[in-house]
């Protein structure tokens, strides 16, 4: 039953229009050509797969930084945050998680806190997972700032194939951690800047789940009293 579960999910809203146009199109090519309609089939599978909005169990802890968004982490290197947020050009410890056609598209809110800051900037669709698509593709940055003080950048970065950035926040709004806050449709990228001194505790190639993964635990780096 689980593995039924694990694949029969609730789809995100964005995927309710495409699976009606590819579930139109595979009607119209059963009419022309029955192997092409069973084509059709398969690729209406394959976008209701895409779309999918399955739930996630969130560690609550205070410190930790969750990752925004299923992939595998592509990169781990110090960058300042995207300069359209105002946070200056002192650099952060920054997770890149690389999402393709096959990974659940859905982002999520990496720590709980107010959302401070959303700019959205156009660019290029160059491929996601180069670290050149951070500066020159088409991108929508976030600022949560959490109860301490402390804020956290996460970034919707569209890829080679994406045409859409979703982000449903807007400032003066509370997130949870864990929190679904927009999607981006098909190949893309999602960078996350952590809190300062902040050690990542994921390495690259390793596979992040959205809401669950714990990327950082900032509370690692702080000294513990006796």
């Amino acid at each position: 039953m689980s593995s039924i579960t694990s694949v029969f999910v609730p789809i995100h809203r964005e995927g309710h229009k495409f699976t009606i146009i590819f579930a139109a199109v595979t009607v119209v090519l059963f009419l022309l050509w029955e192997p092409l309609g069973w084509l059709g089939v398969i690729l209406t599978l394959w976008c209701l797969y895409f779309f999918r909005d399955p739930d996630r169990v969130t560690p609550t802890r205070q410190g930790l930084v969750i990752s925004p968004a299923d992939g595998v982490v592509n990169m781990i290197t110090e960058a300042s945050p995207p300069e359209e947020l105002g946070l200056g050009d002192m650099t952060r410890t920054r997770v890149s998680i690389f999402m393709n056609v096959f990974n659940c598209h859905v982002n999520r809110a990496p720590v709980p806190g107010r959302v401070e800051r959303v700019a959205y900037r156009p660019g290029k669709f160059v491929d996601a997972s180069l670290d050149k698509a951070s500066e020159a593709n088409e991108r929508n940055s976030m600022v949560i700032e959490r109860e301490d003080g402390e804020k956290v950048v996460v970034v919707q970065i569209a890829g080679l194939v994406a045409r859409r950035i979703v982000c449903d926040t807007r400032e003066g709004d509370m997130l949870a951690a864990g929190e679904r806050y927009g999607i981006i449709r098909f190949g893309s990228r999602l960078d996350v800047y952590l809190p300062d001194g902040a050690a990542p505790l994921v390495a690259v190639g390793q596979t992040a789940i959205a809401g669950e993964t714990v990327l950082a635990d900032q509370l690692l780096a702080e000294p513990h009293h006796l």
